[in-house]
């Protein structure tokens, strides 16, 4: 049986075939005659890559929107906890139990949050959730800061750093791929996939998507409501673990890690709120129109208006999410909502 997000990507190919014009296939007029087909690949990779790591952020969005319908403003804090944690915890101890300590504080935050915020607002307005989690945020940065300090800090996984070039003998000098951004690929693919087996195969998988198909039903046949929060909340403690772990070994770790949560935003709403496949498949065109937005488009635009050029990468993703929500406010895989009267 086929996924349902497969079968509407089927349904709906036109759509997702316009975004990813949009992302990838805008610039590809503006690229000079000196652009070689290397160059043009290389960009391309370099922009999957990275939009594989947006994805991973946008996930702990996803994951417990699903589950509770909050968007979660705190993701980003719960990232730079994270990372920052194990970092500092790395310097007193190995590696592997700083990460399995931080995992453990990030699953007693996640019991906390319930407990503490999100059972006293039960059935109460989605802006008093929203407000809850704009509060866990600075919370977190604050209490992050107090805790462990605001310097930048290392946290070295043992990934190689030095680019590697291949395709020599399809492209003329090559493509210069970074090992760092592959290896954390390989990471985030196989993350995903065990994400897609727990929700698709596992007793408590399936209770997480009854309590996101409807709370009051999932509650009426036995379903604990509050139990099924605190595992999501865990969930996405570890994958804000994870991705910590790989943006804070890429960036270092410093408090404008919080910031990445901003980027891999449009990534959850392009995809849809709802979906997983939707946060993967958003990652990876937002990644992709950035590097070619920046590459080409930015140069195209600082030669016609005379621009000092650059900076289009920061803005790109919120410019290419709102175009597209003007033709389809759910998302590429949210959910229709028709409304009879």
């Amino acid at each position: 049986m086929k996924h349902p997000a497969i079968a509407r990507l089927r349904d709906d190919w036109p759509v997702a075939l316009l975004v990813t014009a949009m992302a990838a296939g805008l610039a590809a007029p503006l690229v000079s005659g000196a652009a070689t087909t290397g160059f043009f690949v290389e960009v391309l990779l370099g922009g999957l890559m990275t939009g594989v790591l947006y994805s991973l952020v946008a996930l702990g969005f996803v994951l417990i929107y699903k589950a509770s319908g909050v968007f979660n403003f705190a993701q980003g804090a719960m990232v730079l906890f994270a990372a920052l944690t194990t970092a500092r915890l790395a310097e007193h101890m190995p590696l592997p139990l700083a990460i399995a300590l931080a995992l453990v504080l990030m699953v007693g935050f996640a019991w906390l949050v319930e407990r503490l915020v999100l059972r006293p607002l039960v059935n109460q307005s989605a802006v008093s959730l929203l407000m809850a989690t704009l509060g866990i945020s600075f919370f977190l940065e604050g209490f992050g800061q107090a805790v462990w300090g605001n310097d930048i800090y290392r946290i070295d996984l043992g990934l190689p750093k030095d680019p590697m070039i291949v395709g020599t003998h399809l492209f003329e000098g090559g493509i210069l791929v970074s090992q760092e951004d592959l290896v954390a690929a390989g990471v985030v693919g196989a993350l995903v996939l065990v994400l897609g087996l727990f929700f698709q195969k596992t007793a408590t998988g399936r209770a997480l998507r009854a309590v996101a198909d409807d709370h009051l039903a999932a509650q009426s046949v036995g379903i604990p409501l509050n139990r099924i929060w605190v595992i999501v909340w865990s969930v996405a403690g570890f994958v804000a673990l994870i991705a910590g772990l790989v943006w804070g070994s890429k960036l270092g770790v410093q408090f404008s890690l919080a910031q990445v949560a901003l980027k891999a935003l449009p990534v959850a709403i392009l995809g849809g709120m709802t979906s997983i496949p939707g946060a993967i498949l958003g990652g990876l065109i937002i990644g992709v129109g950035e590097k070619f937005a920046e590459v080409f488009l930015g140069q195209a635009l600082a030669r016609w208006f005379q621009l000092e050029g650059g900076g289009i990468e920061e803005w790109f993703a919120y410019v290419l999410v709102l175009a597209f929500l003007l033709v389809r406010p759910e998302g590429l895989f949210g959910e229709r909502h028709i409304d009879r009267v």
